[in-house]
């Protein structure tokens, strides 16, 4: 005799008999886990410890891992934003520096002196005392004939002591003055008549004392 029952009308209707009656028959399969047409169902199993594991002290509450079961992964990162457009602003700054102005260099000594000198009133005073208006004798000639006959009357000496006194004096008169016309015409007159009392031997006589 099998393993199984054989598949009459009796032993069918004496299955579904029992099958009413709740009741399983000794060495049969409990009919929860059979099909209807008597086929085993597949056992999913719901509680497997690995080998060496304490076994736990109380079933898992629902919606309880089992604390043999390894725990699912966290949740992966959502992923980055996408980065944000990058705006790139050129700002130009403009500064205008205005230069100032170099101050103006102090004119020099000549400079100041070429200015006080050269001016209309000087350029009179030079036509003044060359120009031969005085009984067809200029100013100039008259006042170096003087110091030159000075020379013979009064001596070398006495001659340039003339001149340099006359020239001294014109030179103060016209720069208490301001440069008026009459006293720059005197000094005109003197520095260029003064030139009179000049003669060559007198650097031979001021070196060696030698005369004419």
């Amino acid at each position: 005799m099998g393993a199984q029952p054989s598949t009459g009308g009796d032993e069918l209707r004496a299955r579904a008999f029992l099958r009413r009656l709740h009741v399983r028959p000794f060495g049969h399969q409990d009919p929860a886990v059979s099909t209807p047409d008597n086929q085993p169902r597949p056992i999913t199993p719901t509680r497997v410890i690995p080998a060496g594991a304490p076994l736990p002290a109380r079933p898992p509450r629902p919606d309880e891992i089992p604390p043999w079961r390894t725990p699912p992964a966290p949740p992966a990162a959502p992923p980055p934003p996408p980065p944000a457009p990058v705006e790139v602003r050129h700002v130009h700054e403009v500064v205008l520096v205005v230069p100032e102005p170099e101050a103006d260099a102090p004119p020099r000594q000549w400079e100041r002196l070429w200015d006080a000198l050269i001016t209309w009133r000087l350029l009179v005073a030079v036509l003044a005392a060359l120009l031969p208006w005085a009984d067809g004798r200029s100013p100039v000639g008259i006042w170096g004939h003087t110091v030159h006959q000075a020379r013979t009357e009064a001596g070398i000496s006495a001659a340039y002591l003339i001149a340099g006194i006359a020239a001294m004096a014109t030179w103060g008169l016209n720069r208490h003055s301001g440069g008026r016309l009459i006293p720059r015409f005197l000094l005109v007159t003197t520095l260029l008549g003064g030139l009179g009392v000049l003669d060559w031997f007198d650097s031979i006589t001021f070196l060696t004392g030698v005369t004419r």
